[in-house]
């Protein structure tokens, strides 16, 4: 069985509790390797052989079904925002009436001369009734049954509250004989309050919480919706999901491209600024290719569709980005475990509270407690805990993509917070990677002409810089070679018209028995061996010029107190000339893919946790190994695989801006966890009534919603600031 990567709608998760008990349900199903549930965009990430049927029962039996359709967010937007005007209707007239009596005595009076006080309380009773039995039964449908299976959370409070406030008005208003004297009072007020402004805070929350995946809505409006695809000869309009790879597909003047392909007609630019950052539209001529959702210019293009549906360029960082979001932070573990024995613990202590004020309280008491206790259970919703983490990545990861960085792993953003170096590549990523042959020394008994028409023949097929350079210099027709082999950080081999030939690093020659001793470049040009039938036939020296804001990034770093090096299967001579004019602090040269790795890893041991950016394909292994890769896009995609991180736009200074992101989120994340605790350790010992005695302050089950729902829309609205963030600030 095919190990499955799935991820759907999770509903009725109101909370932070919710959403560790749906992941919890979801990694107990047998196959299950990796289960995430994330209450901001309420979606649940899993990994594992398990069957989608067994997966969507676990949840079902939790209590929280599963969606696997996108329109989960705009329906409940849309439930919640009719559910809180119907319970804002309803409770209102008991609202003004009840609470603007208290503050408004004539008001009080006025009403109540003309209203039979038993009549307005069967008024109370029918609209609040109406309030718990339909805007207000999702907790109760929700919260009970979790009650009563031993697992409490936030439904389960609210349930337990607006009960208690109901019942107890229900026996004072229809059986009071039951109650002691002077202790008769009605808190259907309170119980429909409290329902309205949690259903409020819920429908505001849900709406901030579809402006945090606006990143990827954004990336998906760059898909059209169909292609002209020629079919018996005609091209048709056809829908996107009916485009099959290799079908020709004509791509007018202004038109978005659908899917990826390859150009076989016509001559046009296209717009790639999307992916690339750069606001010249880029030529495309026969055999060029084309990335979907890049705009055509002027030209009418015919290309052969190379990758559709989730195999496009598109879909892939829409994926990445969306499996980012979905990322737990190592920060949130704090939070996950308090989380998790917090509602019990509120039930214990609105429990005591209760107590305490029947027993202590002024008379009547039996008000007091319940006033206290009410107070205590809807103050203390976690969900400003839970919404503290995942709304400030959901955030970071969707203004990130804006910018051309492509969080691949949302954990990458707590590391990047943490780093002490950055390591860079040298050809591609500091440098521009146009190399260039400056000099060049050719053996006796060899022709230049015939040693550069051979390299150039070998590495045809290659986008390596050092390929691009024996290119550019060939002036003679490009061989056919029969057989090629990549040897990463040496160099290849080729057999090309009965000749073997090597090219590569000076070590590939001593490797393969080639004497080398008579090489004599200048330092700052990397030495490039041609050998023809175990012979040394040229030495090329090969040199490149920095990127033009590498020593601006090498600044920035400085000034942000992180320490730079290069690591490079370059010479050594290069590379120390390269860090000396760019500030560099430290410099290796002449590394195999291997030693890469090495070297990075003392690097962590001496100065801390590294980052390393490349692009090449020998850099995979150590952009794996860093704690934190960041990948090139332009590079092999074998590199961007392995790297935590993509700069889609390629602009090196995105790696200083992906290190600032990464400290305003965690920095944004510690306010939002610093709220929601604050919030609660402030206010439950308000709420149960610890003031009382020496100040007077008892908090009002309706003002304890209030803040309640107050403080999940600050959480909120702090982590949206994370959308106007700009690189510098």
């Amino acid at each position: 069985m095919s190990t499955l990567s799935i991820q759907f709608k999770v509903t009725r998760m109101t909370c932070a509790g919710c959403a560790g008990r749906a992941e919890r349900a979801l990694a107990a199903v047998p196959g299950v390797t990796e289960a995430r549930v994330n209450l901001a965009n309420h979606t649940a990430y899993v990994t594992g052989v398990a069957p989608l049927d067994a997966l969507t029962a676990a949840l079902a039996q939790a209590g929280y079904p599963a969606q696997l359709d996108d329109a989960v967010q705009n329906d409940e937007v849309t439930a919640l925002r009719a559910n809180a005007r119907l319970a804002g209707l309803l409770t209102l007239p008991v609202f003004v009436i009840e609470m603007g009596g208290h503050i408004f005595p004539s008001l009080h009076h006025a009403f109540y001369a003309q209203v039979e006080p038993q009549a307005w309380g069967l008024v109370q009773f029918l609209l609040i009734t109406a309030v718990m039995a339909v805007p207000g039964l999702q907790f109760y449908k929700i919260g009970l049954p979790m009650l009563f299976k031993g697992m409490p959370e936030m439904n389960s409070l609210v349930a337990i509250g607006t009960l208690a406030a109901w019942s107890y008005s229900c026996i004072s208003f229809f059986t009071p004989t039951l109650l002691p004297a002077g202790t008769h009072a009605l808190y259907f007020e309170a119980a429909g309050v409290i329902i309205t402004l949690i259903l409020l805070g819920r429908w505001l929350e849900a709406r901030a919480r579809g402006k945090t995946g606006s990143a990827i809505r954004k990336l998906l409006s760059l898909r059209p919706d169909t292609a002209f695809v020629q079919r018996l000869g005609t091209f048709v309009e056809t829908p996107l999901d009916q485009v099959t790879t290799d079908d020709l597909i004509r791509l007018k003047a202004g038109e978005r491209a659908s899917v990826d392909g390859i150009v076989v007609q016509g001559q046009s630019e296209l717009n790639e600024s999307m992916l690339t950052g750069e606001a010249l539209p880029a030529p495309k001529t026969p055999g060029d290719k084309i990335i979907g959702g890049t705009i055509n210019g002027d030209g009418v293009l015919i290309y052969r569709a190379t990758a559709v549906g989730k195999d496009t360029v598109l879909s892939r960082i829409v994926d990445q980005v969306s499996q980012a979001q979905g990322a737990r932070l190592p920060v949130q573990a704090l939070a996950d475990r308090i989380i998790r024995i917090f509602v019990p613990v509120i039930l214990g202590i609105a429990a005591l509270t209760a107590i305490v004020w029947l027993i202590f309280g002024p008379s009547p008491s039996l008000p007091h407690a319940l006033n206290a206790a009410v107070a205590v259970l809807v103050i203390a919703c976690p969900c400003a805990m839970g919404l503290a983490t995942p709304t400030s990545v959901i955030t970071a990861t969707g203004r990130a993509a804006e910018l051309g960085i492509l969080f691949r792993k949302g954990e990458a953003l707590q590391r990047l917070e943490e780093i002490k170096v950055v390591a860079f590549d040298k050809t591609g990523t500091l440098t521009t990677g146009n190399l260039q042959i400056q000099t060049c020394q050719i053996s006796q008994g060899f022709e230049k002409s015939q040693v550069l028409q051979l390299a150039a023949s070998a590495e045809q097929g290659s986008n390596h810089p050092i390929a691009t350079a024996f290119l550019d210099a060939n002036t003679h027709p490009l061989l056919d070679p029969s057989q090629i082999d990549n040897k990463p950080g040496f160099g290849l081999r080729a057999q090309i018209n009965g000749h073997e030939v090597l090219i590569g690093a000076p070590r590939m020659m001593v490797q393969a028995g080639i004497n080398t001793d008579a090489i004599n470049l200048p330092p700052a040009q990397t030495p490039v061996c041609v050998s023809i039938d175990g012979y040394l036939a040229g030495v090329f020296g090969l040199s490149d010029t920095p990127r033009p804001d590498a020593k601006a990034v090498i600044d920035r770093l400085r000034a942000l107190g992180i320490k730079t090096a290069i690591l490079s299967g370059d010479a050594p001579d290069v590379v120390a000339a390269l860090a000396s004019s760019l500030g560099v602090d430290v410099a290796h040269g002449g590394l195999l893919p291997e030693d890469k790795t090495q070297t990075l890893e003392t690097l962590r041991a001496t100065f801390g946790p590294t980052v390393f950016v490349g692009d090449g394909i020998n850099d995979a292994p150590v952009l794996a190994a860093s704690d934190a890769g960041i990948a090139m896009a332009a590079g092999a995609d074998i590199a961007v695989e392995a790297g935590d991180v993509v700069l889609s736009q390629n602009q090196l200074g995105r790696v200083v801006d992906a290190l600032g992101l990464s400290r305003a989120t965690l920095a944004n994340i510690r306010q939002n966890l610093f709220w929601a605790f604050a919030y609660n350790v402030a206010l439950i010992p308000i709420a149960a009534g610890l003031f009382y005695p020496a100040l007077g302050w008892q908090l009002s089950p309706m003002l304890g919603a209030a803040a309640m729902a107050l403080s999940s829309l600050f959480v909120l609205g702090n982590a949206l600031r994370l959308r106007r963030w700009h690189p510098g600030h």
